[in-house]
């Protein structure tokens, strides 16, 4: 690893971890408060540096919708306060287990810890800086943090508020880290920290998550990018599907759990099309159709094989008529990242296929896969949504931050 200020947090970050995650409950959950209360202190400021960084995306060209994922608001700020306080209520993940005794008298006590230091490189979401950290405080785990240029202002005042919070409270600053370098030489520095770097998270694109996976050399948790699906399916409840695919698609598209593509029964492509049309053209959504959907809508764009495989973030959407439940599905694990799907059906056995069969970390049966969220499942604040099917899978809370140590006791026994 060449590049020393990466060096220099990543060993800042590796120096605290014995001091946070051997901390007590009560320390942790008093840094959070810490941190919430700083958030909504230094609201003010860290607006004005959020401002710097919405006018630079404006000069640059960002559309607009990946500016709205970069904007905080007053509201924006203390919603992640709020976030971090819904921490503090969780149990603690860390500690005691399973305890089970062995025929040969030995006690296994199955104890949940840290990973450790934890590297989050993600893109234009400043929201990611405050909940990844406080994620890792709640867990035990030291944060390592390089975000996006975007919001790299941003950033860099919401980290600085949260060390002087949890010093406050009596940990290292260096629980919480921040590489103040958006060149992405310090990207490729972090994912080369071996023995520094205990596992390395990726939240973004396509393309960032790609990068990682291929490049690291420290373990990675792979989040995904976001090619959502929501299926109609011919014993659907029209009313329901019209209000849950708008939802689905428009309630905040720049997300990676709006959904990009949808799939209509063709027995009720004629009836339900044209109603989803008509609520989409209020909010001005691009539909791109397969052949038979243009032959229904015949004024949208067709689609390409490629447009069912985007993830947009934006207002766009494919949209494709199938014949049944089985080719939704085979649609779907084609072509999804295997985030989030949907189907919308009264059909007990066709929402029990769907189920069963498709390949994705969560499937929806009438409702909006805008609900894949840490916050929304329970969790507190989320470090990311997982794709992968090792350790973790879905949104990451707390108890997907923590690895396994037993503790064996035993009088003598030998084999």
């Amino acid at each position: 690893m060449e590049n020393t200020l990466v060096l220099q947090r990543c060993t800042e970050a590796k120096n605290a971890s014995s001091s946070l995650s051997t901390s007590s409950s009560e320390v942790r959950n008093t840094a959070l408060e810490e941190i919430a209360r700083a958030l909504e202190e230094n609201c003010a400021v860290i607006l004005e540096e959020n401002k710097k960084d919405i006018e630079k995306a404006a000069e640059n060209g960002v559309k607009e919708t990946m500016i709205d994922r970069l904007t905080l608001t007053e509201s924006r700020v203390f919603a992640i306060a709020n976030s971090v306080r819904k921490l503090i209520a969780l149990p603690d993940p860390l500690g005691a287990g399973e305890v089970f005794i062995r025929p040969n008298g030995l006690k296994i006590t199955r104890m949940n810890v840290p990973l450790g230091t934890i590297g989050i490189i993600y893109e234009a979401r400043p929201n990611v800086t405050a909940d990844a950290a406080a994620i890792c405080i709640k867990t035990g785990n030291t944060a390592v943090l390089r975000g996006g240029k975007e919001a790299f202002n941003s950033n860099r005042c919401i980290c600085q508020v949260m060390r002087e919070a949890i010093k406050k409270a009596g940990l290292p600053e260096g629980c919480i880290c921040f590489i103040d370098d958006p060149d992405r030489s310090s990207s490729i520095a972090l994912m080369g920290a071996v023995g520094l770097i205990d596992v390395l998270i990726p939240r973004g694109g396509k393309g960032l998550i790609k990068s990682v996976c291929e490049n690291a050399s420290v373990p990675v948790i792979e989040t995904g990018a976001g090619n959502c699906h929501v299926y109609v399916e011919k014993n659907a409840d029209i009313d329901m599907a019209l209000k849950v695919c708008i939802n689905a698609k428009v309630s905040r598209p720049s997300v990676c759990n709006a959904a990009e593509t949808l799939l209509c029964d063709e027995a009720v492509a004629n009836e339900f099309l044209p109603l989803f049309k008509a609520e989409a053209d209020k909010y001005n959504v691009e539909l791109r159709g397969c052949e038979k959907t243009c032959a229904i809508l015949k004024d949208i764009k067709p689609a390409t094989d490629e447009d069912f495989y985007t993830e947009y973030n934006d207002y766009i959407m494919s949209v494709k008529v199938v014949s049944d439940v089985s080719e939704a599905v085979e649609h779907i694990n084609r072509h999804s990242t295997h985030h989030s799907e949907a189907i919308m059906t009264k059909d007990i056995d066709a929402a029990d296929y769907f189920t069963k069969n498709i390949d994705s970390a969560a499937v929806y049966v009438n409702a909006s896969t805008r609900f894949t969220d840490g916050e929304e499942f329970g969790f507190g604040a989320e470090i990311g949504i997982s794709t992968q099917k090792m350790h973790a899978r879905g949104p990451m809370g707390p108890m997907q931050l923590t690895s396994i140590k037993y503790i064996i006791e035993g009088k003598g026994q030998t084999r």
